[in-house]
């Protein structure tokens, strides 16, 4: 199973139509958006292209496609819109007899972990800094951020393909060495 992850779409149209055009490319089954979906929020700037509406009839005519988890920018009045669920503040995937914990960031992260095993994998957005970390633990995955990235990170999404994880640009560049489950 081919699975593509992506965080902090914050309402760019233009952002969410490359992510949709590298899930088709990529030809994953599921598409995990990691929150924070269709507001920008008081601490990032207002997105280039930023069109919300547009963005929930892209997302919306993609539904049985996504898995979500809910982002601090996401609210009750986003769900309403939405015809997909992205209110749970986490979920939980096993691939390769390893847990892989999917959350947003905000309240689980790097320095608040929730429980994990070693070789366990803690995937968050929310940082807008894309990462492959296996120095603790747990392993610790960020697929950066499809429209707002930081530090000087390009925009970028994670695929997982065959055990492996990967950070691609939405250029479809594939960027650093991935993380192999072994």
């Amino acid at each position: 199973m081919k699975l593509m992850f992506a965080s902090d779409i914050h309402g760019c149209a233009e952002s969410c139509k490359l992510m949709l055009e590298r899930f088709d490319e990529e030809k994953a089954d599921k598409l995990f958006l990691l929150g924070d979906i269709l507001y920008h929020g008081p601490r990032n700037d207002l997105p280039a292209a930023y069109a919300p509406k547009e963005v929930i009839s892209m997302l919306n005519a993609r539904k049985d496609k996504l898995f979500c988890v809910r982002g601090n920018c996401d609210t009750e009045v986003d769900q309403m819109v939405l015809e997909f669920p992205i209110m749970a503040e986490y979920a939980l995937l096993f691939l390769e007899g390893r847990t892989v914990f999917l959350t947003h960031g905000h309240k689980f992260n790097t320095q608040n972990p929730p429980a994990l095993r070693k070789g366990d994998i803690l995937l968050h957005g929310h940082t807008h800094i894309m990462t492959i970390d296996d120095s603790r633990e747990y392993v610790y995955l960020n697929p950066g951020s499809v429209s707002l990235p930081k530090e000087e990170n390009p925009r970028s999404y994670m695929i997982y393909d065959g055990g492996e994880f990967v950070l691609k640009s939405l250029k479809a560049e594939r960027l650093q060495n991935g993380y192999k489950i072994r």
